[in-house]
């Protein structure tokens, strides 16, 4: 399960803009079933910024948000996230060191 939310941040606000998600990183990446995540803003366009962070299934993920500190500070961060395309998106065919592993579908 991968969470991907992409933002737009003016550039006089990226420095709290950091601060924050740095902290949703933190949050999420510490719950049971978090693989990692990234932080990262556009290389053409430093206005565009994006959270990743895969999860091991859909019900890691959602026990992930269940969290007060997360609802407290990670739900407000990413309902900020640009709306015009899903966030949330089954793992399909994961790459390692040259080697790929597919899995079913969730929604099979």
């Amino acid at each position: 399960m991968l969470l991907l939310c992409r933002f737009a941040v003016d550039p006089a606000d990226a420095p709290a803009f950091l601060a924050r998600g740095t902290r949703a990183l933190e949050l999420l990446t510490a719950a049971e079933g978090a693989l990692g995540g990234q932080l990262g803003r556009a290389v053409d366009d430093p206005r565009r910024w994006v959270l990743s962070v895969r999860f091991t299934g859909v019900d890691a993920y959602r026990r992930a948000l269940s969290p007060f500190p997360v609802r407290e500070h990670v739900v407000p961060l990413l309902s900020e996230a640009l709306a015009d395309e899903p966030a949330t998106y089954e793992t399909l065919v994961d790459g390692v060191g040259g080697v790929v592993t597919e899995h079913p579908s969730l929604l099979a």
